[in-house]
């Protein structure tokens, strides 16, 4: 495999070159195993974290231990925006849903990039309108679509974040993401596995037919991509 590179991550990728010259040197690269929490629900949040192959799940945790995600992020974004919004703590959770490694950086090098006023700030709201809207539709989602489209649209965004067609993903884990008995997504998957389009194997989730995936989805999936492809182009733009 290539050694990890910030430009792994999209926001990062698309710095113009003084402002990554800049902002690089800082960044610190940190493993993301499965299951670790970077942050609890009213944490004061230390740092930014810029995910390159792994994928952070948001969820927010009721009193009985009850959780449910509100949103996932990977390498087309970053993990703690209230730093920059001002609040700097949320009474969300964020723990790796699948492995992999992120760049850190820290909040005061963060806020000092900000009073430069340059394209980091420019990027990271457009990013945060990106979350926002996936927030809203994944909460409409829940409320009207059922459990096989809503783990049609779970897999397509885990799968837009990684860069081949498996998942390393229990089904306990994914029942747990989505707010839902384990029975329930073992049948959904039953479903997906029988009509061919996906191969379900000891904690492994391989998906075979993506444009039948695709079908099967509800409307939410391609709203949250449309938006996220049009607030955040793939593009590098030229230094000012």
């Amino acid at each position: 495999m290539a050694d990890p590179d910030p430009r792994d991550n999209h926001v990062l990728e698309a710095l113009p070159s003084d402002e990554a010259a800049r902002l690089f040197p800082q960044l610190k690269l940190v493993e993301m195993p499965l299951g670790k929490s970077l942050y609890e629900s009213g944490d004061v949040q230390r740092f930014i974290y810029f995910p390159t192959n792994s994928i952070i799940s948001l969820l927010y945790v009721l009193k009985d231990g009850a959780s449910a995600e509100i949103a996932v992020v990977g390498n087309e974004g970053a993990v703690g925006v209230s730093l920059f919004m001002g609040g700097e703590t949320t009474p969300s959770r964020a723990i790796v849903q699948s492995g992999g490694s992120a760049y850190r950086l820290s909040s005061r090098a963060l806020k000092e990039e900000f009073n430069r006023h340059g394209y980091m700030l420019q990027l990271l709201l457009r990013y945060t309108q990106a979350l926002i809207t996936q927030m809203a539709q994944t909460a409409v989602c829940n409320r009207h679509h059922s459990l096989d489209q809503q783990l049609c649209r779970w897999l397509l965004l885990s799968l837009d974040r990684l860069s081949g067609p498996h998942l390393k993903m229990t089904q306990e884990l994914i029942a747990n993401m989505l707010g839902v008995r384990r029975e329930g997504v073992t049948t959904a998957a039953g479903k997906l596995q029988k009509k061919g389009v996906i191969h379900y194997s000891r904690g492994q989730i391989t998906v075979i037919d993506r444009p039948a995936l695709e079908k099967l989805s509800c409307e939410c999936y391609a709203v949250v991509k449309k938006e996220t492809d049009r607030l955040l182009p793939l593009r590098t733009l030229p230094a000012a």
